[in-house]
């Protein structure tokens, strides 16, 4: 962008309710990056940053500081590196920009897991208050073949770790990520996962193979038999009618999604299944998914 203060090493991502955020590459690529769904930073070699260089970044938006009131820490997970490093990126975050009211990033259970408690509320207590985890599945069996590297119980540990330390999690599931063979229980299981943990936010996508549904075959650790948009619908009923959620804002209004449905769990949930009957009823998908090579 012409003009902009400072370069980022593309790709560049952010969930998108950072729209609005300011984006402070702190890691680049991710520090997993096996996932068989995620093409996102397959194109970078996982590294962490200098200090000095994103200290640089963020003495850039100096002129700017009065009106900076979120962060995002990009790129996959930046909770892999050690509060040592991660604390005074914060102090220098807070200090830069006095209207700062959230700083967020994407983080996996188990890195959660490797912190402490007491690391955990240190993060907070300097602003880290939202992270992005993109659970996937609750069920260990799909959490495997989709090579995610958790399973039901490091998500619940990793999610209920961050909660008791004070943080919020805006959660994701992908519908149809087990297929046919799988569908039943990665529903049901997910389900789970959420009313362990009650995240304050939730959202689903529908798995999109972004180098085609072949590439994605290949590198998925079992039989993988797509799901048709009919199948996708009622996956999500199986889900949606086994949540048992008291407060979550959920969302399911992703570019992926044929059925855009949105509301908070413990209020909506009956009008939100009535719209996936109605949709199921009116033979609405019911067509395979067509997957294109990027």
């Amino acid at each position: 962008m012409l003009g902009f203060p400072i370069q980022y090493n593309e790709p560049l991502f952010r969930p998108p309710s950072e729209g609005r955020s300011l984006i402070i590459q702190i890691t680049l690529g991710c520090s997993w990056n096996k996932c068989s769904f995620c093409e996102m930073y397959t194109s970078k070699q996982f590294t962490a940053r200098k200090q000095e260089d994103i200290f640089a970044d963020i003495d850039a938006f100096k002129l700017h500081s009065n009106s900076i009131q979120k962060v995002f820490l990009a790129d996959g997970d930046p909770l892999v590196l050690s509060n040592k490093r991660l604390i005074p990126i914060l102090k220098k975050l807070n200090e830069t920009f006095p209207k700062l009211r959230r700083i967020s990033t994407y983080a996996s259970p188990s890195n959660l897991m490797r912190k402490s408690i007491d690391e955990l509320k240190e993060l907070k207590e300097n602003g880290l208050v939202l992270l992005y985890v993109g659970i996937e599945s609750g069920d260990s069996e799909v959490l495997e073949a989709i090579q995610k590297g958790e399973t039901y119980q490091t998500t619940v540990d990793g999610l209920n770790k961050s909660k008791a330390a004070g943080m919020d999690a805006s959660v994701m599931i992908i519908n149809g990520v087990g297929g046919k063979l799988l569908t039943e229980q990665h529903a049901i299981n997910s389900a789970k996962v959420l009313n362990a943990t009650q995240p304050k936010f939730a959202s689903t996508l529908v798995l999109t193979a972004h180098k085609g549904l072949d590439h994605y075959k290949n590198r998925y650790l079992g039989e993988f038999i797509e799901l048709e948009e009919s199948e996708l619908f009622e996956e999500m009923h199986l889900f949606l009618s086994h949540l048992e959620l008291e407060e979550t804002i959920f969302r399911s209004d992703h570019a992926s999604n044929s059925l855009v449905l949105k509301g908070i769990i413990g209020r909506d949930k009956s009008s939100m299944l009535a719209q996936i009957e109605k949709a199921i009823q009116e033979g609405a998908g019911n067509r395979k998914r067509q997957y294109h090579g990027c």
